[in-house]
């Protein structure tokens, strides 16, 4: 048998030796047909006690992990291409972060850092300002969540510009909260029964160039009929859309809303939630596109796990007085070492090598679509790809239920998928992830398609 999972209770690994103990692991390997005993014994507590609101995707009860790998409580092991929905971005158990979070939590766990001070905070504040993209000196804003980040947003446009109104885009996801389920426009099940929500959103369609390119005359329209751009405070985005489908827009879609917003004195937001942290091969999807947005929001992969997220905009911007906005717990000491630690993973090797897993898990996918022609398209930056499944290429007709038997059955194989859009897989591994954990990966999606399609 081979060598059980160090957790971070355990002896932690060297990062010297991190890749070496990776490969020594064997996995992916099903011991036992999932869920097993141990699992069913810890779902059947969950569904008796749980909210029925959470989704649960598949019966995954994770024991711990390593790398890009996740073994669950019966000992069973997949390569993991989900990442906590973009969450893990430096794999599972990494030594670097364990070790941050352990020195820290040995120091306090917490102190408001509305009220007061500390080294953490104050380091990781620099940190994402000289991080953020553009030449403009940036202030920062710490928060628990993405979703926390985008109502912070919100308010503070409202309160830069003087204006209420907000635009965003068809197919964008932004949180559960009220401000996040107004702002989002990608499943109804997010908004139906809790209405009425907040007024002065509109919706505009988003660029896609597979389907439905966009010129950017929806926005022009929206201000010729509906509202005033002189009433706007933002243009809200994902600059790669994300649970609406995994979508890289045109260049000059987004260099578009730049201009746009330019020229009638509107904030840009790029919500870099899922997008953000070295997930596209760079820092940010800003610096792909080549665009300073007014104000940057991240969370999800810049704690390696930890709840943490942040508001990063132009000095200009967050003016805000003192007591307008606070937190009790964003900002947590131990949340802001970890994502330090992840900053510098990212900064020193991991953004490089998500450039480079990703070129070769687009070109292994683009194989896949000239053998299977349900795959209607691969696209993606880094390790943020999405493979969209159709019942007819030349329809583009989603295939929303091939999306879940291929979810399913690569589970049961040992490759954690998630789907998003109507029928797109998207493909978001830690940023660790290894050649040998891209090329099996793509192995199983082939087996599983060739069986799901026989």
């Amino acid at each position: 048998m081979a060598p059980s999972v160090k957790t971070a209770k355990g002896p932690a690994l060297t990062d010297e030796t991190l890749q070496s103990s990776r490969e020594s692991i064997a996995y992916p390997r099903i011991l036992v047909p999932p869920p097993g005993p141990n699992a069913q014994r810890i779902i059947a507590i969950d569904q008796e006690y749980a909210s029925p609101s959470y989704i649960k995707e598949y019966p995954l009860v994770i024991g711990g992990g390593q790398g890009a790998m996740v073994e669950d409580v019966d000992g069973n092991r997949y390569i993991d291409f989900m990442s906590g929905i973009a969450v893990s971005s430096t794999g599972y158990n990494h030594p670097v972060v364990v070790k941050a979070i352990q020195e820290q939590a040995g120091k306090f766990l917490h102190i408001c850092g509305t009220d007061f001070y500390y080294d953490t905070m104050a380091r990781l504040m620099e940190k994402l300002a000289l991080l953020a993209p553009g030449s403009d000196k940036k202030r920062v804003f710490l928060t628990n969540s993405g979703t926390e980040a985008t109502e912070g947003a919100i308010k503070l446009a409202r309160r830069a510009t003087g204006r209420q109104n907000i635009v965003a885009f068809e197919g964008g996801f932004h949180g559960r909260t009220y401000a996040g389920i107004t702002l989002s426009a990608s499943k109804v099940k997010y908004r139906h029964g809790f209405g009425p929500l907040l007024p002065g959103f509109y919706h505009v369609p988003y660029d896609y160039p597979y389907r439905s390119p966009q010129d950017l005359g929806s926005i022009k329209h929206l201000f010729e009929s509906r509202v005033a751009a002189d009433e706007v405070a933002a243009i809200f985005i994902e600059p790669i859309l994300g649970e609406g489908g995994y979508v890289v827009p045109r260049p000059e879609f987004i260099s578009g809303l730049r201009r746009i917003c330019d020229e009638n004195g509107i904030l840009l937001i790029f919500d870099e939630v899922q997008s953000g942290v070295g997930r596209t091969g760079h820092m940010w999807a800003a610096n792909y596109f080549g665009i300073e947005p007014d104000i940057l929001l991240t969370a999800k992969g810049l704690g390696s796990g930890m709840p943490i997220g942040a508001i990063i905009a132009r000095e200009s911007v967050m003016k805000w007085t003192r007591g307008s906005h606070g937190s009790t717990f964003g900002g947590n000491p131990v949340c802001c070492a970890a994502a330090l630690a992840t900053l510098d993973l990212v900064s020193n090797g991991l953004m490089d090598n998500a450039a480079k897993m990703g070129h070769r898990l687009i070109s292994g996918l683009k194989h896949l679509q000239s053998k299977h022609r349900q795959i209607g398209d691969v696209r993606g930056v880094g390790l943020m790809v999405g493979m969209e499944l159709v019942t007819d290429p030349k329809t583009k007709e989603p295939a929303g239920n091939l999306m879940g038997e291929l979810e399913q059955l690569a589970f049961r194989r040992g490759l954690l998928l998630l789907g998003c859009g109507k029928s797109v897989i998207r493909i978001a591994p830690p940023l660790v992830v290894s050649p040998y954990d891209v090329d099996k990966g793509i192995e199983i999606i082939d087996e599983c398609l060739t069986e799901l399609l026989r």
